[in-house]
């Protein structure tokens, strides 16, 4: 009796120790990719006029949730819409300034104040064509993105600092808030470079400097990193 006791006794040891580190991998042949998304940018304001510069670093994030929906066999191919919130910042001597109601807007020296900051805040509709070597089992891999977004910005600051004081203007009538652009994002598992070009004016055509209108658009550099 002891003996079959004995035998039971290593037959349950053996049993629980293949459940602790025996692990079956189960393969999701109907995986998605890459849901959610974090930017990080490098903001520059294209058509500049020859005057305006940027001074300091002009940073940008961006983030939100895209639903990926394969659509070959293979789930390489997929188109992705999704959402998302983005920081838009630009750094530069362009003054922007409520005088008496009216905007004025003129460039000055960056010599003459400590900082100059332009903000956008938005909210992105994001969609994307995808096509990667992922597989199943595969968390490695290369990808392109390329993307159309619509950007509503809800919320936009121009703040001057001179000598400890500030002044600021909010959301400014003259801004262009529906915005759209193209982006590319390519790159091998974590690591992707992203690049985004405005396709449309930042402010309307009654925003002038001496006359001339101001035609800025935005060029985004940077990293994007997806999650699963």
């Amino acid at each position: 009796m002891k003996v079959y006791i004995l035998i039971l006794f290593h037959f349950l040891l053996f049993v629980s120790y293949s459940q602790d580190t025996i692990q079956v991998k189960v393969v999701d042949s109907l995986y998605r990719e890459d849901q959610l998304y974090l930017g990080l940018t490098y903001n520059i304001l294209d058509n500049r006029p020859a005057d305006l510069k940027q001074n300091f670093f002009s940073p940008g994030i961006n983030f939100g949730f895209l639903r990926d929906f394969p659509i070959n066999k293979k789930r390489t191919v997929a188109i992705a819409p999704g959402i998302g919130f983005s920081y838009l910042g630009y750094n530069q001597n362009l003054l922007i300034q409520n005088i008496e109601g009216d905007i004025n807007y003129s460039v000055v020296s960056s010599t003459t104040f400590d900082r100059n900051n332009l903000s956008f805040y938005a909210i992105d509709f994001p969609i994307e064509f995808r096509w990667r070597n992922s597989t199943p089992d595969n968390l490695r891999f290369l990808r392109i993105y390329s993307g159309f977004k619509y950007s509503y910005i809800f919320y936009d600051t121009s703040i001057l600092r001179v000598n400890g004081n500030v002044s600021k203007l909010a959301n400014n009538p003259d801004l262009v808030t529906s915005q759209m652009g193209v982006y590319l994002a390519i790159g091998y598992h974590s690591i992707n470079f992203y690049t985004y070009y405005g396709l449309t004016n930042l402010f309307q055509s009654n925003a002038a400097i001496d006359g001339i209108p101001l035609e800025l658009t935005t060029i985004n550099l940077g990293f994007q990193f997806y999650i699963l």
